[in-house]
């Protein structure tokens, strides 16, 4: 099963078209919304995990969303790690339930997943060094 997240901005006057439900309804396309701000008559950002097709099927719905004036980015350009700041603490690895941050036992260096991220955000108050930013 191909999965794909992106992070999708819309303008102001296409944060009250139902965009994403053509995604399902015309690509076959199951999202799952992992992180949204969207208001009426601002510009909205949404963070998807597109899923439960082929890879061919998840592309064709990103161009239908920007050929609609989405803007379209890959998830793993919103996440910000400094690891060469890092302590090797391993707080943020304490609070990250997808797994995504963990410290490798062989090195003790800090390891992130990208593509378990799921961006719940736990990781950056809980790092002493705020080396972990999200740019959302």
């Amino acid at each position: 099963m191909a999965k794909k997240r992106v992070v999708l901005t819309f303008p102001p006057e296409l944060t009250e078209i139902p965009l994403t439900y053509h995604l399902v309804k015309e690509f076959d396309l199951a999202l799952n919304i992992l992180k949204a701000k969207i208001t009426p008559g601002e510009e909205g950002k949404l963070v998807l995990e597109l899923s439960n097709g082929s890879l061919e099927k998840i592309e064709e719905g990103i161009e239908y969303l920007e050929k609609h004036g989405v803007k379209i980015q890959p998830l793993s350009k919103e996440i910000v790690l400094d690891e060469e700041e890092c302590i090797k603490c391993g707080a943020c690895t304490a609070v990250c339930n997808s797994n995504a941050l963990r410290m490798n036992p062989d090195t003790a260096n800090l390891v992130f997943d990208r593509d378990r991220c799921i961006v719940c955000e736990l990781c950056v108050p809980a790092c002493p060094m705020r080396i972990i930013k999200v740019m959302f």
